[in-house]
Parts: C-alpha cells; structure tokens; sequence
C-alpha cells in the first residue's frame, strides 16, 4: 500500500476520491487499535508472562521468566556436585564407585546444561545457531540424566535374568532418544515428550519386581513430582512461571531419589548387597 498524505486517492469500493490525509488518518487508527497481546500486557500478569503460542512455535519467556529459568536450575549445580563426591567417597567397591560417578554426572550435567541453555535464551537469543545447540544439549541431557538415575538401583541391586539387562538397555535408549533430537529436533513435540516419558517407565518396572524393595517408596515418591511437574512444562502462557515451576519439580523429584539412592545404596549398614 502507498501512502502519500498530499496526494489523493480513489476508493476502489466507494468508487470515491478521498482525501490522503484523510486516509492516512484511517490507516493511523487502524495500527493503533489494541491487539489481544497488547491487552495482555496491561494486566497483572503482563511482566510475568508472555501470551501462549502455537504448539509448532516455541514460547518466549519474559525478562522475570528468563531469570527464574536460570535460577531455579543454576542453584543446583554444586550441591550436585557435592551429592556426587559424597556417594563416591562412600563407596566400598569399585560398582559403588561407578555408579557413584554416573549418577553424580547425570545429576550434575542436567543442571548445568539446563542453565546454559536458559542464558543462552535470555542474553544471546539473536545467536539463533547457539541457542538452538544448547537447546538440544539440554534435551539430551535429558535421555541421560533418566538413564544414571537408574544405574545405581541396576547395579548395586540384585535382578533377575532378564531384567539384568536393563543396565545396559537403558543407556541405549539414551542413546537413541539424543539421535532422535539430533535430527528432529523441535519438529514432534509429543513423541519427544513420550520418549521421555517411556524411558522414565521401562527401568521403573524393572525395580519395582526386585526381590530388595528397600527405596522403592522414595523412588515412586520422587516419580510422582516428575510426572505432576510434566503438566507446568506443557502449561507456558498459561501459568507465569511455568517452566520454572516445572524445573522446581524436577529438583524435588531429583532431590528424593539421591536420598534414597543415599540411604539405601550408600548408607553405611550392616549389609550392602550388589550385583557382582
């Protein structure tokens, strides 16, 4: 469209001339009418939370939102450290140790490559190539910080003859849930959200028929908070601070589990069963 505002123009429906100031003063009312994002803003929830998008698009945070992305993530990565060394200086064998270190780096890894991505998304958004590669670290972060949750339980345990073969079952479904990001990246929300899902299932039934059932509780406990917490990760524009919550969640959920990992796997006891 061409505006000039000395000019006139001819009114196509009207089969009328009209004046251009008058039709710049049209198209002036017309920029200027309220959208439903602009609505938005104004109210309360305006600085706490961005307008929901299509499930093909990905949401953008707000200022308070970013920060609470890195925050509620970025807290936790030396007390998993920590957590980590403490489970491996326990270790009275070298299966302890192992899975010390794999449950320790999963633990750690996931918060650390969650917080990466966060800052990346707030500061270097423009950088859409880097923001995107830490997207998809923190992604597959994911599959392995599944699959060492349940390495100490598969290993220090006692499992029967099949179900010992989850231990090394789980890490190829890490595996392949990392290559399915890596090519499809963004593209199937649900069925990445279903991969996560599946994997956090599978080695779960495994351990609930174990003949030690010690744990099992914090372990059902702690599956709970993962699962509830799923719902404020798909809830972006709809509750402020979803994806914060979400990740509040999953410390809690994380949180339990290294106790039970902790007490029963670790703990200083009278016997300490593995699978050697």
């Amino acid at each position: 469209m061409f505006l000039c505002l000395d000019a006139r123009r001819w009114d196509i429906r009207n089969g009328e001339s009209v004046g251009g100031t008058a039709l710049a003063g049209l198209l002036l009312r017309a920029s200027t009418q309220p959208t439903p994002e602009m609505d938005f803003k104004k109210t309360k929830f305006g600085r706490f939370m961005n307008c929901r998008v299509p499930a093909s698009k990905r949401y953008q945070p707000t200022e308070y939102e970013h920060a609470a992305n890195c925050a509620t993530h970025g807290l936790w990565i030396l007390p998993s450290l920590v957590g980590g060394s403490v489970l491996y200086f326990l270790s009275v064998d070298q299966w302890h140790c192992v899975a010390a270190w794999l449950y320790g780096s999963g633990l750690t890894g996931l918060f650390i490559t969650s917080t990466l991505f966060h800052t990346a998304a707030w500061k270097i958004s423009h950088l859409r190539t880097v923001e995107q590669r830490f997207h998809m670290c923190d992604r597959m972060a994911i599959y392995f910080f599944i699959a060492a949750s349940y390495s100490p339980w598969l290993m220090l345990r006692e499992l029967g003859p099949w179900a010992c073969h989850m231990r090394w079952l789980i890490w190829v479904m890490a595996c392949i849930g990392s290559m399915y990001v890596f090519f499809f990246h963004e593209r199937y929300k649900l069925v990445e959200l279903l991969g996560y899902v599946t994997m956090g299932a599978v080695p779960a039934l495994v351990i609930l028929f174990m003949v030690e059932r010690a744990g099992v509780c914090e372990l059902a406990v702690g599956g709970v908070f993962y699962v509830v917490g799923v719902v404020f990760f798909k809830s972006d524009g709809l509750v402020p601070f979803a994806h914060a919550i979400w990740h509040l969640f999953v410390a809690v959920g994380a949180g339990i589990h290294y106790y039970a990992i902790w007490r029963y796997l670790y703990l200083p006891g009278p016997v300490l069963q593995t699978s050697r």
